[in-house]
């Protein structure tokens, strides 16, 4: 039983991403990201380096994926429990649960990608880590793990953000304005704060996208045992 669920769950999967919009969307990532590798991330790190104004503002902006996440953790554990105690999750409830799960998915594949890139950073901020302001290092060290120097690509607070907000999107349309600006905001605060370069924002933001899209069809597909899937008007 087990091993069948797990196995129509991976074909789910596979359905929900093996799309043309899915693919088109990734090939949309991944060119926007070479090109600011190539020819934007310097300059713009430069730039911010050389403005300092506003740095507080900037820095609260990064920190609404740290909201978030809190938000996260508690509607996975109260409606785990919720789901054991009454049963199936309904209405804003379920759309609350499926974007923090999408959260925790979007957060282990950033996490995974961090592993594989292994980007260093625009500027120095702990430990010494090696930067491209304070030691023009710039570039890619594949498999060099998460230490303080190459933790950089994709950007995780922008994944966090994505993948959380855009199921919100997707399921409670109303709330778009609300959802583009704290998406926004916390690009430009983790760009403009020189947390992170140009590109790991976008690459950042292209995954939360797509781990939240790939969510919600799968959950509609299967419901999640326990979500019922539905788009709140």
């Amino acid at each position: 039983m087990g091993v069948r669920w797990i196995g129509g769950l991976l074909a789910d999967c596979r359905a929900a991403v093996v799309t043309p919009g899915f693919g088109c969307g990734l090939l949309l990532m991944l060119l926007l990201t070479v090109a600011s590798v190539a020819f934007v991330d310097r300059p713009v790190a430069l730039f911010m380096h050389q403005h300092t104004e506003y740095r507080a503002v900037l820095h609260a902006m990064t920190m609404i994926p740290e909201f978030l996440g809190v938000l996260a953790a508690v509607t996975i554990v109260v409606g785990g429990a919720i789901r054991v105690l009454r049963g199936p999750l309904t209405g804003a409830a379920s759309v609350v649960m499926l974007a923090s799960l999408s959260m925790l998915l979007g957060e282990g594949l950033k996490t995974l990608l961090k592993i594989v890139f292994g980007r260093s950073w625009p500027e120095t901020f702990w430990n010494n880590n090696p930067s491209f302001i304070q030691d023009g290092v710039y570039g890619f060290s594949p498999f060099q793990g998460i230490g303080p120097g190459f933790g950089s690509f994709p950007s995780g607070h922008t994944t966090a953000a994505c993948s959380a907000l855009v199921v919100l999107w997707l399921l409670w349309p109303r709330g778009r304005p609300v959802y583009a600006v704290l998406i926004l905001a916390t690009a430009m605060g983790l760009v403009g704060r020189n947390y992170h370069f140009v590109a790991d924002v976008i690459a950042g933001g292209g995954l939360g996208i797509l781990v939240a899209v790939a969510t919600v069809r799968i959950a509609a597909k299967r419901r999640l045992r326990g979500i019922a899937v539905e788009r709140v008007r």
